[in-house]
């Protein structure tokens, strides 16, 4: 079985609608919905906002479900000048930007780990489906949302992801981010402790994300109303493709 998760539930509402034979089970303030989705059996559950929220659902799909691979969904900003509103991530190496428990450990060392970051699945196939959505991306998204939130010619990167319990909107913060970890390229605040669960429970992880926003003074667009437009649609044409 298959997960898959998403801070906001406006991020893979689209999935839902497809999703076939559909049960739901609530857990911990949380739903999680099972079916077909494209012919594999899957869960999917929005996880809520921030690394806690994230990682303790995470560890309840694991243990309560049995799960093959957990893949996450949904927006990000972007703190790379390559990065434009709509184009999609593929995470490769995921930081706790916030995570500093110096002079114990180096900042961003996750304590008894041994490891500053924690890295994806063979992201081969995701990476495919993700190229394959891209040439037909204005099917799954209506032309008043591409003009709406200016999106134009979008492209995939496959790059390293920065998770934190905070909301980065500031031009001085990205700066920092730049120099802390010049190979991050977009900010969230859920995927390095999915990454984590994951990894302590040996279970394969990927992540995709949607650029919604720069990540500076400047981002204010709606976020549900991008996540239901556009960040899930993109999760629908993409995960489409991957379980071809």
């Amino acid at each position: 079985m298959i997960a898959i998760i998403s801070a906001m539930q406006e991020e893979i509402q689209a999935l839902l609608n497809e999703l076939k034979n559909k049960s739901t089970t609530i857990k911990g303030m949380r739903k999680y919905y099972v079916g077909d989705l494209f012919g594999k059996k899957v869960v999917l559950v929005f996880s809520r906002w921030g690394k806690v929220a994230s990682a303790v659902t995470t560890t309840q799909l694991i243990n309560d479900f049995p799960i093959d691979e957990i893949i996450f969904t949904g927006v990000a900003g972007s703190i790379s000048k390559n990065l434009n509103i709509g184009d999609i991530v593929i995470g490769k190496n995921l930081y706790q930007h916030d995570l500093n428990a110096s002079p114990l450990y180096n900042q961003f060392e996750i304590p008894l780990l041994n490891k500053n970051a924690l890295s994806t699945v063979n992201t081969t196939k995701l990476e495919n489906a993700v190229q394959k959505f891209l040439t037909t991306f204005n099917t799954y998204i209506h032309s008043e949302d591409i003009k709406r939130f200016h999106i134009t010619n979008p492209k995939m990167v496959l790059g390293d992801i920065a998770s934190g319990d905070q909301f980065i909107s500031d031009t001085k913060k990205i700066e920092s981010l730049n120099h802390l970890l010049p190979t991050a390229v977009c900010v969230e605040m859920e995927g390095a402790a999915v990454a984590q669960v994951c990894f302590e429970y040996d279970i394969p992880f990927s992540i995709i994300r949607t650029i919604s926003d720069k990540a500076n003074d400047n981002a204010t667009i709606d976020f549900p109303k991008f996540a239901k437009a556009v960040a899930s649609n993109y999760a629908l044409g993409i995960l489409k493709n991957y379980f071809a």
